[in-house]
């Protein structure tokens, strides 16, 4: 049966007293409300269809889902574009984001109807940290090389996108996602998180252990910092297309719902 928002609100905060865990000395509750609303975003050089794979399986499931269109213009706007679509939603929500969404979800994510957070190779900062400064602790990623900039405009090139961004996809289908991705502008990457919501609310980490957009150790390093649930998928940066079905069920779990 679909909570209502005060309903849900309730069952959090029992959660919340019933059973914690620890995360740099901040609880958050150890296990998700039941939800069967999906929001999910995409990050950078792409746009809402990379989510088509999911979908389609967590429709299959009886699940309610809807893609963000992110605008990649600044981290505000960005947020206040997830914000508008969770405050559609009639109850109890899984946010997911992908890559740079991390930064979205982690400001969003304290949106009441956010129930717990999904995190597929992404970014997760914490409340006001500057996020190229600790990814500047680790060995600079491979992508980071193929980005070019039409005055503002900033988008990967097609070596590295197929190369980098999509190593595991059959060329055919990482050319159709390179054709389709949404430029970004510069004034995006300055933006910083105000609010850490993994700090509060039961988080998901799937790690790309062949990723070539951000490292790897440092997606460890986020997904451990903030005590999330954390699997490892031998994927590229785009595992929620390569391996649709793991991704799948991790958002499941975080649902607290079962497959």
């Amino acid at each position: 049966m679909m909570l209502n928002r005060r309903t849900f609100s309730a069952a959090l905060l029992a959660g919340a007293a019933a059973s914690l865990v620890s995360t740099r000395g901040m609880a958050a509750p150890a296990a998700p409300v039941k939800a069967r609303n999906i929001v999910l975003v995409h990050g950078l050089f792409a746009d809402g269809s990379c989510w088509s794979e999911v979908i389609g399986r967590l429709q299959a499931q009886g699940f309610n889902c809807t893609a963000v269109q992110n605008p990649l213009t600044t981290l505000p706007e960005a947020v206040a574009s997830a914000q508008r679509v969770l405050d559609r939603q009639d109850g109890p929500t899984v946010l997911v984001g992908h890559s740079f969404s991390g930064m979205i979800v982690t400001e969003a994510g304290i949106h009441p109807n956010v129930s717990a957070l999904v995190y597929v190779a992404a970014r997760a900062p914490d409340a006001g940290e500057d996020y190229a400064a600790l990814a500047k602790t680790y060995p600079t990623p491979p992508a980071t090389a193929g980005i070019v900039f039409d005055g503002d405009e900033g988008r990967l090139g097609e070596e590295a996108f197929l190369r980098d961004f999509a190593g595991d996809l059959p060329e055919a289908k990482a050319k159709v996602l390179y054709a389709v991705q949404e430029p970004f502008h510069k004034a995006l990457l300055a933006g910083k998180t105000a609010n850490a919501a993994w700090r509060s609310k039961p988080s998901f980490y799937a790690v790309s252990t062949e990723d070539r957009t951000i490292n790897p150790d440092l997606e460890r390093f986020m997904a451990k910092r903030m005590g999330a649930k954390t699997i490892e998928v031998k994927s590229s940066h785009l595992s929620m297309i390569s391996h649709p079905d793991v991704i799948t069920n991790l958002i499941i779990e975080a649902s607290g719902q079962q497959a």
